[in-house]
């Protein structure tokens, strides 16, 4: 925490920064912000206060400036070091921070996680800047621009009736960007393009098949989602149910085996894990068809799932350690009973996974 100071001394540090600042700047480094943190007790509502005397583009323009000068020559040495490559698992975590901050339903912790992920793009925007590759004012450019192109219905002639035709506008728009920037001799366009590959398996397979509904490719209703998921399911259970009986039948002849059986045993267990990978995968790409059907994204519904197991299974360690044990000494049927009254209180409390 910074500690006050009397005007005398904050006269004499401001007298030896601007000294410092000359230095810098005839030895061509970055100058010092002249910012200084305010203490952490008083960030929420001074930061509040002083944010309505300045724009929004001024607040930028200040982060932008204490990025460039932690990049700086003489800046910190853990920024320095840090490339596009090794700042990847952080957007990915902020993101995924900012997700829950929005469900907890506080405001400051929401504009926190924010911040933070504000952080990433203007931190990747100054490596590439420094690189001679494009600076943020160039990532600000190219989101203004696109959004005021794809809304034509807002900033030109064009009409949309409703969020649908706005949506098969944007796809429209996006295809004759794309062809525009590809220029000939390239590969067919496919209605698949554009969905990153890098997204989580989840949110991939529910962008996916959210593009092929918007050409019709879809069933009729979500009735014949859920036969599907049944169908994927016996087919995952016949496999898995061929490999038992499989496994019964080499048992059978084990003593009979000879070296050479060796790699062959090893080619049939690769290729049997292989098709119940593959079964696996098509029950799950299934799921993810009906949550998009019922309008619900399956990566957020997924992580919900996981907090309220997570809070649950704590609840019952927390249990276990009342009467004196560690839950991996509790006996399997205890461990059941205690489940089900685990989920039964948080039942009562409004299933909010406690």
């Amino acid at each position: 925490m910074v500690r006050g100071k009397s005007t005398k001394d904050k006269k004499r540090v401001a007298k030896k920064a601007e000294s410092a600042r000359g230095r810098r700047k005839k030895e061509g480094q970055a100058p010092t912000l002249q910012t200084q943190a305010p203490p952490v007790e008083a960030l929420s509502r001074s930061t509040q206060r002083k944010a309505a005397g300045l724009s929004d583009g001024a607040w930028f323009e200040k982060l932008v400036a204490v990025q460039a000068r932690l990049r700086a020559p003489d800046g910190c040495p853990w920024d320095r070091e840090q490339t596009h490559a090794s700042l990847r698992t952080y957007l990915i975590e902020e993101a995924y921070e900012v997700l829950e901050a929005m469900e907890s339903g506080d405001d400051a912790k929401f504009a926190e996680e924010m911040g933070d992920l504000l952080l990433q793009i203007v931190f990747h925007s100054q490596i590439a800047k420094e690189e001679g590759r494009f600076a943020v004012a160039e990532v600000i450019r190219e989101v203004h621009d696109k959004m005021v192109r794809r809304h034509p219905h807002v900033f030109g002639e064009k009409r949309a009736k409703d969020a649908a035709e706005v949506l098969r506008n944007w796809e429209q728009l996006k295809k004759e960007e794309r062809a525009a920037k590809g220029g000939e001799g390239k590969k067919q366009e496919s209605l698949m393009d554009g969905v990153s590959k890098a997204l989580p398996a989840a949110l991939e397979g529910f962008q996916l098949t959210r593009r092929a509904a918007r050409i019709g490719f879809d069933w009729g209703n979500v009735e014949g989602v859920f036969e599907k998921l049944k169908e994927e399911s016996r087919e995952l259970q016949q496999e898995l149910g061929a490999d038992r009986a499989e496994s019964k039948e080499k048992t059978k002849r084990a003593e009979r085996r000879d070296a050479e059986d060796t790699e062959q045993r090893g080619k049939n267990k690769a290729e049997k894990s292989r098709r119940v990978e593959e079964e696996m995968g098509d029950l799950l790409f299934a799921a993810v068809n009906i949550a998009r059907w019922l309008e619900i994204d399956p990566e957020i519904a997924l992580k919900k799932a996981n907090a309220k197991f997570a809070g649950r299974f704590q609840a019952m360690e927390a249990r276990a350690a009342a009467s004196g044990r560690k839950l991996a000494d509790v006996p399997r049927e205890e461990m059941e009973r205690m489940w089900d009254e685990v989920k039964k209180v948080a039942s009562e409390a409004g299933g909010k996974g406690r």
